[in-house]
């Protein structure tokens, strides 16, 4: 029982029910008794309605849900709760590191433009540390381990290379975009973000 208590298994809107967050059903339980949430009792697209949490803990255990087993009987865990007071949607600025540099760059070298393999590509400093350069989404490029080996500690023309686009920095995203449904809980897709 404890298990079920802890996975992150329980879908967080934001009062304009946007997604925002992902909980687990111990910390949604108490956002609903001290009322800065709401759970959703959720029947299709048809049906959505808020629930407070006096309401939900008399609501029937259908046989689709998950539920914990208390002294007072057992409760319908909720798939998706709604802030009561949180209207914003935050913001992720993303990491710089191999996987968004090569997400960025589409796998793809940016001397040679050819879609790489896993293990095949690596981060190319433009200007290389050596001489200066930074850690940044402007002077990091995705690029095949054998042409940033070729290219070593020079400039891309010192080597004969150029690059096909100027790296840009990746724009900061809403956590919406980056929530995902890795249970596969049914009710979530009503409120992800295609």
């Amino acid at each position: 029982m404890s298990d079920i208590l802890h996975k992150e298994t329980v879908l967080v809107l934001n009062r304009n029910w946007q997604a925002v967050n992902v909980r687990t059903p111990a910390h949604a339980f108490c956002q609903m008794m001290n009322g800065t949430a709401t759970a959703l009792e959720i029947e299709g697209k048809e049906m959505i309605r808020p629930v407070n949490w006096t309401e939900w803990f008399g609501l029937p255990i259908r046989e689709r849900d998950a539920a914990v087993y208390t002294v007072h009987g057992p409760i319908r865990i909720p798939t998706v709760i709604v802030l009561a007071n949180y209207a914003k949607m935050p913001i992720k600025r993303p990491k710089l590191c191999a996987r968004t540099i090569r997400e960025r760059d589409g796998n793809r070298c940016q001397y040679t433009g050819k879609v790489l393999k896993s293990g095949e590509g690596s981060i190319d400093h433009i200007v290389p540390r050596s001489r200066g350069g930074q850690d940044s989404w402007e002077n990091c490029v995705w690029a095949s381990r054998s042409v940033n080996t070729k290219k070593g500690s020079r400039l891309p023309h010192e080597a004969g290379l150029k690059l096909l686009r100027k790296p840009r920095s990746v724009p900061d995203a809403p956590v919406s975009l980056l929530i995902r449904n890795s249970h596969h809980i049914e009710d979530w897709e009503l409120f992800m973000v295609a």
